[in-house]
């Protein structure tokens, strides 16, 4: 496995990782410009919120990747989608700000998502917290950093006292099955959990709910090249670019914990509200 530290070193997708990084520090200054500060807020819908930093992150980013890669395919949160991606090999998948709501609030659990897919699946990831100065990227193959450090899952093998990290907005009733097992967390944004579990700074990650391709993409490649596992509800690895781009709950932890913690996931989503 060799080094991703400095990206121009003629790996297959080395101009892609370039290219998602230099989008990804710009997108986090233009959002960082804003933090704390005055910023516009509407709502695309009940309780999903956009403001005028998401817009500008996402417009940067779109800018400065498809200006270097006109020809790619592009689904991001903050634009119409358009089936013509679907036909494509490559394609963008992006999250401006994940955790928009944390951003708002002026929590720093927040992420600039950036991935380039290949033939379904990730190859180039980008997890940037900008208010905390935490720069996560990965390439397929070639290991996952943090701050240009090689990071890596945590090394626990008992689901008993692990930490698992959960979201500040879904329901905690459903954690109760986890809760007699494991600490737990809340930390906003998932592409910053996910990047956080690739870093050992918690066990695993879960989540219930319908998710988004581009809030989990970046974070997905993250814990793999990290050396962890993740899956859907149903227990299967993802593929991205789907016509419909969800899917259907995330457990994401080391590969030592990952059938128990799918276990868990099970027992909690047979449990009746």
């Amino acid at each position: 496995m060799t080094s991703i530290m400095d990206s121009t070193n003629g790996f297959e997708f080395s101009r892609e990782l370039a290219a998602a990084e230099h989008a990804a520090q710009e997108a986090g200054a233009a959002v960082m410009s804003l933090f704390n500060g005055k910023f516009d807020i509407h709502e695309k819908s009940k309780n999903n919120p956009v403001t005028s930093a998401d817009l500008e992150a996402n417009r940067i980013i779109r800018t400065r990747i498809l200006e270097l890669f006109p020809g790619d395919g592009w689904l991001s949160e903050e634009d119409q989608d358009n089936a013509e991606r679907l036909s494509l090999s490559r394609v963008w998948v992006v999250d401006p700000i994940d955790g928009t709501k944390e951003f708002i609030e002026g929590v720093p659990q927040f992420a600039v998502s950036i991935a380039f897919v290949f033939d379904g699946r990730p190859q180039v990831a980008i997890v940037y917290n900008p208010a905390q100065q935490q720069f996560y990227k990965a390439a397929a193959g070639h290991g996952a950093f943090m701050n240009d450090a090689p990071i890596t899952v945590s090394a626990r093998r008992d689901v008993e006292g692990s930490l698992l990290l959960v979201s500040r907005s879904e329901p905690q009733k459903k954690f109760q099955v986890f809760v007699d097992h494991c600490e737990i967390r809340p930390v906003g944004s998932i592409a910053y959990r996910l990047a956080k579990v690739a870093g050992g700074d918690g066990d695993g990650t879960i989540t219930f709910r319908n998710i988004h391709e581009w809030d989990i993409c970046a974070g997905v490649l993250m814990v793999e090249e990290a050396g962890g596992k993740v899956v859907d509800g149903e227990g299967k690895p993802m593929r991205f670019n789907n016509e419909l781009p969800r899917h259907r709950g995330v457990i994401a932890t080391n590969r030592l914990l990952s059938a128990e913690f799918q276990g868990l996931w099970a027992d909690a989503m047979a449990v009746k509200k």
